[in-house]
Protein backbone atom coordinates (compact mmCIF):
# COMPACT_ATOMS: atom_id res chain seq x y z
CA UNK A 1 0.00 0.00 0.00
CA UNK A 2 1.41 3.42 -0.99
CA UNK A 3 0.82 6.33 1.39
CA UNK A 4 1.89 9.96 1.65
CA UNK A 5 3.31 10.80 5.10
CA UNK A 6 1.66 13.78 6.80
CA UNK A 7 4.13 13.74 9.74
CA UNK A 8 7.62 12.43 10.36
CA UNK A 9 7.56 8.73 11.26
CA UNK A 10 10.70 7.23 12.79
CA UNK A 11 12.38 4.63 10.58
CA UNK A 12 9.84 5.24 7.81
CA UNK A 13 10.26 8.77 6.44
CA UNK A 14 9.55 12.47 6.76
CA UNK A 15 6.59 14.63 5.81
CA UNK A 16 5.85 14.42 2.10
CA UNK A 17 7.52 11.06 1.49
CA UNK A 18 5.55 8.51 -0.45
CA UNK A 19 6.17 5.17 1.24
CA UNK A 20 5.22 1.57 0.61
CA UNK A 21 3.87 -0.11 3.77
CA UNK A 22 1.91 -3.21 4.68
CA UNK A 23 -1.83 -2.72 4.20
CA UNK A 24 -2.63 -3.42 7.85
CA UNK A 25 0.01 -0.97 9.11
CA UNK A 26 -1.35 1.77 6.87
CA UNK A 27 -5.05 1.07 7.41
CA UNK A 28 -4.86 0.42 11.18
CA UNK A 29 -2.17 2.83 12.32
CA UNK A 30 -0.86 5.43 9.88
CA UNK A 31 -4.15 6.67 8.41
CA UNK A 32 -6.31 6.64 11.61
CA UNK A 33 -3.64 8.54 13.59
CA UNK A 34 -3.25 11.16 10.85
CA UNK A 35 0.32 10.15 10.06
CA UNK A 36 -0.39 9.36 6.41
CA UNK A 37 -2.93 9.95 3.67
CA UNK A 38 -3.62 9.04 0.07
CA UNK A 39 -0.77 10.11 -2.25
CA UNK A 40 -2.53 12.37 -4.77
CA UNK A 41 -1.44 15.69 -6.33
CA UNK A 42 -3.63 17.84 -4.04
CA UNK A 43 -2.25 16.26 -0.88
CA UNK A 44 1.33 16.43 -2.20
CA UNK A 45 1.04 20.16 -2.94
CA UNK A 46 -0.53 20.79 0.48
CA UNK A 47 2.42 19.08 2.23
CA UNK A 48 5.18 20.67 0.10
CA UNK A 49 5.87 23.49 2.58
CA UNK A 50 5.78 21.12 5.55
CA UNK A 51 8.32 18.93 3.74
CA UNK A 52 10.70 21.87 3.19
CA UNK A 53 10.46 22.72 6.90
CA UNK A 54 11.05 19.07 7.86
CA UNK A 55 14.11 18.85 5.60
CA UNK A 56 15.56 22.03 7.11
CA UNK A 57 14.94 20.70 10.62
CA UNK A 58 16.49 17.37 9.68
CA UNK A 59 19.65 19.11 8.39
CA UNK A 60 19.91 21.19 11.58
CA UNK A 61 19.54 18.08 13.77
CA UNK A 62 22.13 16.26 11.69
CA UNK A 63 24.63 19.11 12.18
CA UNK A 64 24.01 19.01 15.96
CA UNK A 65 24.51 15.24 16.03
CA UNK A 66 27.74 15.50 14.03
CA UNK A 67 29.03 18.11 16.50
CA UNK A 68 28.10 15.85 19.43
CA UNK A 69 29.84 12.89 17.76
CA UNK A 70 33.01 14.98 17.38
CA UNK A 71 32.84 16.01 21.06
CA UNK A 72 32.32 12.39 22.16
CA UNK A 73 35.50 11.27 20.41
CA UNK A 74 37.88 9.95 23.09
CA UNK A 75 35.49 10.54 26.00
CA UNK A 76 35.83 8.30 29.04
CA UNK A 77 33.36 8.08 31.93
CA UNK A 78 33.73 6.39 35.29
CA UNK A 79 30.84 4.66 37.01
CA UNK A 80 31.18 3.59 40.63
CA UNK A 81 29.29 0.47 41.66
CA UNK A 82 29.27 -1.84 44.66
CA UNK A 83 31.11 -5.09 44.02
CA UNK A 84 32.47 -8.08 45.91
CA UNK A 85 36.17 -8.99 46.23
CA UNK A 86 36.06 -10.93 42.95
CA UNK A 87 34.86 -7.86 41.04
CA UNK A 88 31.29 -9.07 40.50
CA UNK A 89 28.83 -6.20 40.84
CA UNK A 90 25.92 -6.39 43.30
CA UNK A 91 23.70 -5.33 40.44
CA UNK A 92 24.58 -4.23 36.96
CA UNK A 93 25.48 -1.16 34.96
CA UNK A 94 23.19 -0.58 32.00
CA UNK A 95 22.42 2.08 29.44
CA UNK A 96 20.59 4.23 31.99
CA UNK A 97 23.66 4.52 34.23
CA UNK A 98 25.95 5.19 31.26
CA UNK A 99 23.61 7.91 29.98
CA UNK A 100 23.50 9.52 33.44
CA UNK A 101 27.32 9.49 33.63
CA UNK A 102 27.54 11.13 30.20
CA UNK A 103 24.97 13.78 31.18
CA UNK A 104 27.04 14.56 34.30
CA UNK A 105 29.94 15.23 31.91
CA UNK A 106 27.57 17.47 29.89
CA UNK A 107 27.14 15.11 26.94
CA UNK A 108 23.39 14.93 26.46
CA UNK A 109 22.80 11.38 25.27
CA UNK A 110 19.58 9.40 25.62
CA UNK A 111 19.69 5.82 26.95
CA UNK A 112 18.19 4.51 23.70
CA UNK A 113 21.19 5.92 21.79
CA UNK A 114 23.64 3.70 23.70
CA UNK A 115 24.45 0.34 22.12
CA UNK A 116 25.10 -2.24 24.85
CA UNK A 117 24.63 -5.95 24.15
CA UNK A 118 24.05 -6.84 27.79
CA UNK A 119 24.41 -5.07 31.14
CA UNK A 120 27.88 -4.86 32.67
CA UNK A 121 28.07 -7.17 35.70
CA UNK A 122 31.80 -7.02 36.58
CA UNK A 123 34.33 -4.32 37.29
CA UNK A 124 35.67 -3.70 33.82
CA UNK A 125 36.57 -1.21 31.13
CA UNK A 126 34.35 -1.45 28.09
CA UNK A 127 33.92 0.58 24.94
CA UNK A 128 30.30 1.25 24.04
CA UNK A 129 28.95 2.83 20.90
CA UNK A 130 26.70 5.84 20.95
CA UNK A 131 24.37 5.59 17.94
CA UNK A 132 23.46 9.17 17.06
CA UNK A 133 22.06 8.36 13.63
CA UNK A 134 21.80 5.50 11.17
CA UNK A 135 25.36 6.09 9.98
CA UNK A 136 26.67 8.26 12.83
CA UNK A 137 28.29 6.42 15.72
CA UNK A 138 30.83 7.42 18.34
CA UNK A 139 32.75 5.15 20.75
CA UNK A 140 32.92 5.99 24.47
CA UNK A 141 35.07 4.20 27.04
CA UNK A 142 33.23 3.27 30.25
CA UNK A 143 35.23 2.47 33.38
CA UNK A 144 33.26 0.51 35.98
CA UNK A 145 35.13 0.75 39.30
CA UNK A 146 34.46 -0.48 42.81
CA UNK A 147 32.60 1.92 45.05
CA UNK A 148 34.05 2.15 48.54
CA UNK A 149 32.10 -0.12 50.85
CA UNK A 150 30.77 0.88 54.26
CA UNK A 151 33.50 -1.20 55.93
CA UNK A 152 36.21 0.73 54.08
CA UNK A 153 34.64 4.00 55.16
CA UNK A 154 34.28 2.84 58.78
CA UNK A 155 37.96 1.87 58.91
CA UNK A 156 38.89 5.32 57.62
CA UNK A 157 36.52 7.08 60.03
CA UNK A 158 37.72 5.18 63.10
CA UNK A 159 41.35 6.11 62.43
CA UNK A 160 40.32 9.74 61.86
CA UNK A 161 38.24 9.73 65.04
CA UNK A 162 41.09 8.27 67.09
CA UNK A 163 43.49 10.85 65.70
CA UNK A 164 40.99 13.61 66.45
CA UNK A 165 40.51 12.39 70.01
CA UNK A 166 44.25 12.39 70.64
CA UNK A 167 44.56 15.85 69.15
CA UNK A 168 41.62 17.01 71.24
CA UNK A 169 43.25 15.60 74.41
CA UNK A 170 46.44 17.50 73.63
CA UNK A 171 44.46 20.71 73.14
CA UNK A 172 42.68 20.30 76.48
CA UNK A 173 45.96 19.69 78.33
CA UNK A 174 47.42 22.82 76.79
CA UNK A 175 44.48 24.85 78.07
CA UNK A 176 44.91 23.63 81.65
Amino acid sequence: MKLLLCKNVTKLGIVGDVVEVAAGYGRNYLVPYGLATEPNETNMRALAEARRIAETERERERAELEALAAKLEGVEVTIRAKANEDGALYGSVGVKEIAEALVEEEFYVKPEQIVLDRPIRHIDTITVEIKLGDDLRSPVKVWVVREKSDEDEEDGESSDTEAGTEAGADDNSAVD
